[in-house]
């Protein structure tokens, strides 16, 4: 893994936190506990800080950055990010699922217990309402999670990523 200090800001890592060994962290980044950052993600936060809660997946290739002098980046608790997701300069509340390549953009909000599909972009300033489920190009609610079949998925994703990441321990 790359761990770097950038102007003097040095990643924050829980000791039960796991990182993969191709996995990069830089600068003003903390983590919660149990947290999980797979194989290439990065996790950059040499323009602006980084805050990330607890029981977090960043999965394989996710890029999580933000904007100098304008918009952080804080993730929630309970969050999964899904492969080749690119998360930037933005808010994600907790009991989120951001799908496999899916964009959100810069001073965007994705409120508790929401899911943003695969391949869906979130342009900037968006807020997702709490409880839907946002798809497209770009991204626009298309269902209400509790009617969806999706309404046990972002629990169980974050859960099965502690069980893999103790496999890798």
């Amino acid at each position: 893994m790359l761990i770097k200090t950038v102007n003097g800001k040095t990643p924050i890592i829980p000791d039960d936190c796991y990182v993969a060994e191709n996995a990069t962290i830089i600068g003003d980044v903390v983590l919660g506990a149990q947290c999980s950052i797979w194989f290439n993600a990065v996790i950059r936060g040499d323009v602006n800080y980084i805050k990330i809660g607890n029981k977090v997946n960043i999965q394989d290739g996710a890029v999580i950055h933000c904007t100098y002098l304008k918009h952080p980046t804080t993730i929630g608790n309970n969050v999964s990010i899904g492969h080749n997701a690119i998360v930037h300069g933005c808010i994600i509340k907790d009991n989120v699922l951001i799908g496999m390549g899916a964009i959100i953009m810069d001073n965007c909000v994705i409120e508790s217990n929401s899911i943003i599909a695969a391949g869906a972009v979130v342009t900037q300033n968006t807020v997702v309402e709490s409880g839907s489920i946002y798809a497209g190009v770009p991204a626009k609610k298309v269902k209400s999670i509790n009617e969806s079949d999706f309404a046990g998925e972002i629990e169980r994703i974050a859960t099965n990523y502690l069980m893999y990441s103790s496999w890798m321990k």
